[in-house]
């Protein structure tokens, strides 16, 4: 996923140079895969069993891989957008299923292990990172494209065996009690967590789409190449020191956190500048993204809330829908104020995170507990 979603990023400034890409239509292209990540995570949320399907998961991973591959056989825009639309698609259920399998299997287990399975994605935007730093000097953005293709084949051979979450098997007493425990108990929580997860769905996507054309505008080309990488590798470990910070903090303190620090690093290579803030942006923002969505979907299914994973997830891609729409004016002055849009959004996503912590039910009764109609303390 980390491949086929995110190297778009890095090979847009050379579709921009190599394929006549102009910047709106980069942005389209942006919207496009955001677009087809919203109709993933509503199917599902909407057929909870495609969640549950091995066929849906390895399909997936094959049309994903199919979606990179034919990047380059065509020079329509329209071609290109439906290819981003489908690659978009396949990857949020990919993920809604990853992450479904990962709560369900890993429940009882220390929270650190799902933390480096998330890192997963960090590790698909470093490798193809450095595929497209290689391949810009010897290369064209066709052969990225091929290059990306073929690394996801190799990733999708190791992911094939991933068991997708199994069908729930409720006792007799469950089916009454489980629904009234999870919402209306929790559900002003998860409203506030709903927001903060959506809002950050626009202001990270900015960052994660224009990041690299912003840096290129002022440093040289491989910088922009090098500090993608560089994102990647701060993201393979991020979720798994977030969740063993979760030991002494809780996850709406560490999110409140973690989204502080990101409005930091995406606001300072529009502010600062030059190669060291560049560098710095990049591992503040590869530090946190990942984190992020690890403490959001893990403070859902705290606070079981019906298909939270899904629900959080199509909050998220609703919110990157909007962030490229938002910024498309600011474009043709190039890409650093849509850097400092994106930093005021995330800093709203952290005050949101302030909001969920009032109160925040930290011990919730286990499910069919006779006590768990009653309001947790605060």
């Amino acid at each position: 996923m980390g491949v086929g979603r995110f190297v778009y990023t890095p090979i847009l400034p050379l579709m921009h140079t190599r394929a006549g890409l102009s910047a709106g239509a980069g942005a389209n292209l942006a919207t496009a895969n955001y677009v087809g990540y919203l109709i993933g995570a509503l199917a599902g949320t909407l057929l909870p069993a495609l969640v549950r399907s091995t066929a849906v998961l390895r399909g997936s991973m094959v049309a994903l891989v199919a979606s990179l591959a034919a990047m380059p056989l065509t020079h329509s825009t329209t071609g290109w957008l439906l290819l981003r639309l489908g690659a978009g698609v396949f990857s949020a259920l990919i993920f809604v299923i990853a992450v479904s399998s990962l709560l369900s299997h890993l429940r009882d287990h220390p929270a650190h292990l799902p933390g480096w399975a998330f890192g997963g994605v960090g590790a698909g935007i470093a490798l193809s990172g450095v595929l497209v730093l290689i391949l810009r000097t010897v290369g064209d953005w066709q052969t990225a494209w091929w290059a990306s293709a073929g690394l996801a084949v190799a990733l999708s051979a190791a992911a094939w065996g991933l068991r997708p979450e199994p069908t729930a098997r409720p006792t007799a007493s469950e089916p009454q009690t489980r629904p009234q425990a999870a919402g209306p108990r929790t559900h002003r929580w998860f409203s506030a967590l709903f927001a903060s997860y959506t809002l950050e769905g626009v202001g990270y996507i900015i960052a994660g789409t224009f990041l690299v054309a912003a840096i290129e505008q002022t440093s040289p080309g491989w910088i922009g190449s090098g500090a993608w990488v560089l994102v990647g590798l701060a993201a393979v470990p991020s979720s798994a020191l977030w969740a063993a910070l979760g030991r002494r903090w809780s996850r709406p303190d560490l999110l409140l956190a973690a989204l502080a620090v990101q409005a930091v690093g995406i606001a300072l290579p529009a502010l600062v500048g030059g190669v060291a803030a560049a560098l710095i942006s990049a591992a503040l923002f590869g530090a946190t993204f990942i984190g992020v969505s690890t403490l959001a979907l893990g403070a859902g299914a705290h606070l079981r809330f019906p298909r939270s994973v899904a629900l959080l997830t199509a909050g998220y891609s609703v919110g990157q829908i909007l962030g490229p729409l938002a910024v498309a004016p600011l474009l043709h002055h190039g890409y650093h104020q849509a850097l400092v849009l994106a930093a005021f959004v995330v800093l709203a996503a952290a005050l949101a995170a302030f909001v969920l912590r009032i109160g925040f039910p930290h011990h919730l009764p286990a499910p069919g507990h006779q006590g768990t109609r009653r309001e947790p303390a605060s």
